[in-house]
């Protein structure tokens, strides 16, 4: 075969990336999928290399041929990839495989903060409206389910909460988050309903005369448990014909969005929320700013 079509990676290439490989299980003990997306991102520039001038290697490149390189990729790729390049050219600057490292001078692309995954208002009424609430069960899941959405809790806030955190005749809730910062939360109308009818039935039922001081328990009387709470919910978004990635969190940021677009304070929220800097609840006004846009488009003639 003609060498200048030839984009295989020459043998002593290869060895050189298993060295680095092996070097890095030995040294760090990463898993084999990581070691695997080591090999694939440097065997990947490699075969790109030879593509541009048959002759050039991994071990040659220089800083503007992976800048090029990089530029193909979307910024989270190539921060990944950046990352991979720069632990291998220091492997090899330290087996003095090279004299210098092309990746050193290299700036990280700047990655924007992902936006929350969030539902609509009438995904939350269809949630909500989901457990039996005939059951101690499902009257249970129905308190859960709207207390968070009332409170924004954390998931490990929700279901660590004890009878005492609770008042219902001042509809509020103490909470102690990160940093064992205490802070109250004001319950809703529906949420102080539903705690109410759970108090007053299904958890006595559920006690069976047992003691505990766990708000929400489960039918041994045990208190619920993170994950017990993620699979109901993914059951209930099942059932309620909701083809959205649930998790508790995206009911916490639900309970964010839906405030900011009914014009509620960014501090309220962040004393709500429990979060130490106004910098991490910000990331909510760009969800309200997109939703906002996206109700602009769809309904304004001149969307």
């Amino acid at each position: 075969m003609n060498n200048s079509t030839d984009l295989s990676i020459p043998p002593s290439e290869t060895a050189q990336i298993d060295r680095f490989i092996d070097a890095l299980w030995m040294e760090n003990g990463l898993s084999q999928n990581t070691l695997a997306a080591y090999r694939s991102d440097l065997s990947g520039l490699n075969r790109w290399l030879r593509s541009q001038t048959p002759r050039e290697t991994i071990l040659s490149a220089t800083q503007v041929e992976l800048q090029t390189y990089l530029a193909t990729r979307n910024n989270r790729s190539a921060a990944r990839l950046l990352s991979t390049l720069r632990r291998f050219y220091r492997y090899s600057l330290r087996e003095r495989l090279i004299d210098a490292d092309p990746s050193a001078r290299i700036a990280s692309p700047k990655l924007g903060r992902p936006l929350p995954k969030t539902l609509t208002e009438a995904d939350i009424e269809t949630l909500l409206n989901s457990p039996a609430v005939d059951t101690d069960l499902g009257l249970r899941d129905r308190a859960m389910l709207e207390t968070l959405y009332a409170t924004g809790l954390r998931v490990s806030e929700l279901v660590t909460l004890e009878i005492n955190q609770l008042n219902l005749r001042r509809g509020l809730l103490r909470i102690t988050g990160k940093g064992n910062k205490e802070r109250l939360v004001p319950l809703g109308e529906e949420a102080l309903l539903w705690l109410q009818r759970y108090q007053d039935k299904a958890r006595p039922e559920l006690l069976k005369q047992r003691l505990s001081q766990d708000l929400f328990i489960t039918r041994r009387g045990s208190a619920m448990t993170r994950h017990a709470f993620w699979h109901l919910i993914k059951r209930y978004a099942n059932h309620s014909g909701i083809n959205k990635d649930l998790s508790p969190h995206v009911l916490r940021h639900a309970f964010a969005t839906h405030l900011l677009n009914h014009g509620a304070d960014l501090r309220v929220l962040q004393m709500l929320l429990g979060h130490s800097d106004l910098s991490t609840t910000q990331i909510y006004t760009h969800v309200a700013r997109a939703r906002l846009k996206e109700m602009h488009a769809q309904h304004h003639p001149r969307g």
